[in-house]
């Protein structure tokens, strides 16, 4: 393995994409080398942490959904559990929270725009005709309007993350996008299964993509990806 392959798979733990007191999740990356290690141990530890949480701040509502009293939750949005609405969060319109989801503070969860077993930092914005699913994403990372992540394979084979020229086994058969803190996905992008995205990056609209992009970075297609200045 090349020494820049090394240096990517460095980037891609735990400890170099998040800061983990930008979430009420922080317990379930303890002892978890990658993020995506996480997706499948999502649905336990909501039900687990959703029993400790305050009553003077959070309501019950449903079977296991904590809603945060300062939350602000539309009429017409739907929620199935497992799921956590934090503190100052918004979910708007038509918004679709089906089951495994923890929306961190102040994010917001907006018009159409669907959630499945996925972890929301603090301050994430998914605004606008998004579908977020089987994801992790960073601390104030936002997602444009109509990008969505994509998290099964067409032809249903476990997902692999490409890493330069190595490629990474998941062992997840359902995987969509893990962002880090701070990235900004442009409008109408996909992101396909197994993309991991480096904190403090920026994806231009449109695109396509795939693999491991690393942090502080500027993506403008597979084949251009320039540092930040």
């Amino acid at each position: 393995m090349s020494r820049r392959s090394l240096e990517m798979f460095e980037e891609m733990t735990v400890a170099k994409m998040y800061n983990l007191n930008e979430t009420i999740a922080k317990d379930i990356f303890e002892g978890v080398t990658y993020p995506w290690e996480v997706l499948p141990k999502i649905s336990d530890f909501i039900v687990k942490l959703g029993e400790t949480l305050p009553k003077e701040k959070f309501e019950k509502k449903g079977e296991n959904i904590w809603i945060a009293k300062s939350a602000k939750v539309a009429e017409t949005a739907s929620i199935t559990g497992p799921a956590i609405i934090d503190e100052e969060a918004e979910v708007r319109h038509c918004a679709f929270i089906r089951g495994n989801a923890i929306v961190g503070k102040n994010a917001v969860v907006g018009n159409s725009t669907e959630l499945k077993n996925v972890v929301l930092f603090n301050n994430v914005q998914v605004p606008h005709y998004n579908y977020v699913g089987d994801s992790i994403l960073g601390f104030k990372s936002h997602m444009g309007a109509g990008s969505i992540t994509s998290n099964v394979k067409s032809d249903k084979t476990l997902v692999e993350i490409r890493v330069g020229q190595e490629k990474v086994k998941t062992g997840l058969k359902k995987m969509g996008a893990i962002l880090g803190d701070q990235v900004e996905v442009g409008c109408g992008s996909i992101l396909n299964p197994g993309s991991v995205i480096g904190a403090n990056t920026n994806i231009y609209p449109l695109s396509s993509v795939r693999g491991y992009v690393p942090s502080g970075s500027i993506y403008k297609n597979q084949g251009e990806i320039v540092e930040k200045q």
